[in-house]
């Protein structure tokens, strides 16, 4: 008997102890109150609204974004019993069609507090109850509504927790968005509004799924993509602004919201104010789809990792077509030098000091691009006219300096004779510098995820990755002007110098012509002509420079020479001048052998919403791996029927000329460079296709996007 007595009194105490909830089914998801703790007078109880909701559904935070509608609770309490406002989770991005939508999966709970008042009598059970209304949505909206209750009792001293949902909700509370302490500023343009967001809790952290939540719906346009830099002291968002910054309304002077980073979600309260040093400049263009970048952001794969990508991407880097040209210039010259040991490590280490210093300061400018608000990426700088123009004309100098028409030194003496030694330094260093520049057009494996990676970096961590990329770029020349017994492999001076000397100056003609064309496809037919006056101007002076190589009087047909090149170089400022705008220029587009259309955020995501595979091309006419792909892979029949079979849609993004929403939407798969193949299939995040495509990898990923096996 005393057994049962016992078991009967624990039952009891149980009972008095637990709050009584019964769950409620309404349609696609299950709802109960769930209290954290029993009720003691004076306290604070959170209560929160628990949703276990169907898969494949979702209900809506606070703010829905573009559609939806919030989850609303009207509560009924015991009087003198206040409810506060519900604490809202971190919600989830939910894109719908050409639509940001923001709200909960899966199981979520939302709590909220509730004051109880001191007169509340200690024994006694609080009967609450709550009509909880969802909006619940999947391809279709199905309003829901709950009428939910819930039995709190009441205790004298500390409340006990709930022995089920004491930790779910804690948890929930725990990881709710919270106020650090940050500093938010503001700053609108018609085409772009940057919050920056400052404080120890943001310092320093890893930026690349930070996004911003705000309260007001009308403060940003929810469908356009986020980008973020770090800053010394926090982040710069850039957002696309929304109904509250049209033109002719009232300037908004505050808004409010939820910094998402790194999981964690910060509440910042913005004001119009100066933003931090290096954020200020606001980027054009229009912003891209979220829609467009649903695949992961750049991972932050780590400062080791990416130097080992980089130096890995560097020595592919030797085997591209547009650097390997002038590392075989290179090898020739030190065969010059194959029995001088020392000659020859000199070489390699000038040639090495070249390549290192041009990469360091290819970084340097792009940091400061990027600070100073520019989208801009590998290969940046060849999208402007007057450095293409000049490239052009330094390889036709290179060319006509292989072909004998001048020497670099001061008497045209024969290759194998050698130069003097500082000429011989001088002559690697320039090497180097000219290697890392014609490699900009050129993105090899491993490279990519390290670039993009380093562009979410400090400085520090950036320039580290870039030194890396040039040791990786210079380490095979460097390694066998190094080592003596690799440079007796190279077979002794001799008449086959001079002949290939003479063959391997049709490389930089090549080169030279084909940066001609990506010129006439950046400024236009008519700015083209300048510059191939600019190239007539250039080889006369080549050849009155060579002419007074050989003249007991040389300081007239020098003073030609220099009056010739000062020529060549205004002619490519003139042209570079009269460029066409970018949206008159012969696009990339125009050249494939596939239909094709151009590329926009919008144009993908009405394409996924018709259930159609979209092949996304991210290419420029200066891209030579790009132009390669296109004319092998993407050009085979089996390909063609992959096109036709799938109904897959080709658009191009063509990079030749600046474009901000192409600069981002690269920044969002963790790439700073083309090429970049995406395939998109009606739902879920795109494949990535390698940089160097195939037809069988091309055909697969078609039809795994039209959902073939």
């Amino acid at each position: 008997m005393r057994l049962w007595a016992t078991v009967l009194t624990m039952g009891l105490w149980l009972t008095a102890a637990t709050a009584g909830a019964a769950p409620v089914r309404a349609v696609h998801l299950q709802a109960e109150l769930a209290p954290q703790t029993q009720a003691a007078p004076g306290a604070t109880v959170y209560v929160a609204l628990h949703q276990i909701i169907d898969s494949g559904w979702h209900t809506y935070w606070r703010n829905p974004g573009d559609s939806g509608q919030a989850t609303t609770i009207t509560w009924t309490v015991p009087k003198g019993w206040t409810v506060g406002d519900m604490v809202w989770p971190l919600p989830r991005k939910l894109p719908t069609g050409p639509l940001m939508d923001y709200g909960y999966t899966g199981e979520v709970y939302l709590p909220v507090p509730i004051q109880v008042p001191r007169s509340a009598k200690p024994g006694s059970t609080a009967h609450i109850q709550a009509s909880a209304h969802f909006l619940v949505c999947q391809d279709v909206c199905i309003p829901a509504d709950a009428a939910l209750t819930l039995d709190l009792p009441v205790v004298a001293g500390a409340p006990a927790p709930d022995p089920v949902f004491a930790g779910p909700v804690g948890q929930a509370l725990a990881a709710a968005p919270r106020e650090a302490g940050l500093t938010a500023v503001f700053a609108a343009a018609p085409d772009a509004l940057k919050l920056a967001v400052t404080g120890p809790a943001v310092k320093g952290k890893p930026v690349a799924d930070a996004y911003f939540f705000p309260y007001d719906g009308s403060v940003i346009d929810h469908a356009k993509h986020q980008t973020a830099d770090r800053g010394p002291d926090g982040l710069t968002l850039v957002l696309a602004p929304g109904l509250a910054f049209q033109p002719g309304g009232q300037p908004l002077t505050k808004f409010s919201g939820v910094v998402a980073l790194g999981g964690q979600g910060y509440v910042v309260n913005a004001a119009p104010g100066p933003l931090p040093a290096g954020a200020a400049g606001l980027g054009g263009g229009s912003a891209t789809s979220a829609m467009a970048s649903n695949a992961p952001a750049p991972r932050d794969m780590g400062l080791i990792t990416a130097v080992a990508f980089a130096f890995l991407g560097g020595l592919v880097l030797n085997l591209m077509p547009c650097v390997f040209p002038v590392l075989s210039i290179k090898a020739a010259a030190l065969a010059a030098h194959r029995d001088d040991a020392a000659k020859a490590r000199l070489q390699g280490l000038a040639f090495l000091g070249g390549v290192v210093a041009s990469f360091l300061l290819l970084a340097g400018a792009l940091i400061a691009a990027k600070a100073a608000g520019q989208s801009v990426g590998w290969g940046f700088q060849l999208q402007s006219p007057g450095v293409v123009g000049g490239l052009c004309l330094i390889l036709l100098l290179a060319g006509l300096n292989l072909s004998g028409v001048f020497e670099l030194g001061t008497s045209a003496q024969g290759l194998g004779a050698g130069l003097a030694a500082r000429q011989d330094l001088i002559g690697a260093v320039f090497t180097g510098v000219l290697a890392v520049v014609v490699a900009a057009p050129c993105t090899a494996p491993f490279m990519a995820g390290a670039i993009g990676w380093a562009f979410t970096q400090p400085a520090p961590y950036a320039l580290l990755v870039f030194l890396g990329l040039g040791l990786g770029l210079a380490l095979p020349f460097t390694l066998v002007a190094m080592i003596p017994a690799l440079t007796r492999l190279i077979p002794r001076p001799g008449r086959w110098m001079v002949v290939l000397r003479s063959v391997l100056a049709f490389p930089m003609y090549g080169s030279a012509a084909w940066l001609a064309w990506v010129f006439a496809l950046q400024a236009g037919i008519d700015a083209e002509a300048f510059l191939l006056a600019a190239a007539v101007a250039a080889a006369f002076a080549a050849w009155a420079w060579g002419f007074s190589q050989a003249s007991t009087k040389p300081l007239t047909a020098r003073l030609w020479a220099t009056a010739g090149m000062i020529g060549a170089a205004v002619l490519v400022a003139a042209g570079a001048g009269a460029a066409e705008a970018p949206g008159q220029t012969t696009q990339t587009a125009k050249r494939s052998a596939l239909p094709t259309e151009p590329w926009s955020p919008a144009r993908v995501d009405e394409l996924r919403a018709q259930g159609k595979p979209v092949f996304v091309d991210f290419t420029a006419a200066w891209c030579i791996t790009c132009q390669v792909n296109e004319r092998t892979a993407l050009a085979t029949h089996g390909v063609a029927d992959a096109f036709r079979r799938t109904g897959a849609i080709y658009l191009k993004a063509d990079w030749t000329n600046p474009d901000p929403a192409i600069a981002r939407a690269l920044a969002d798969q963790g790439r700073s460079g083309v090429p970049l193949y995406l395939v998109y299939g009606p739902s879920g995040p795109p494949a990535v296709l390698p940089q160097i495509l195939t037809e069988g990898v091309v055909v697969d990923a078609l039809t795994k996007a039209k959902g073939g096996a």
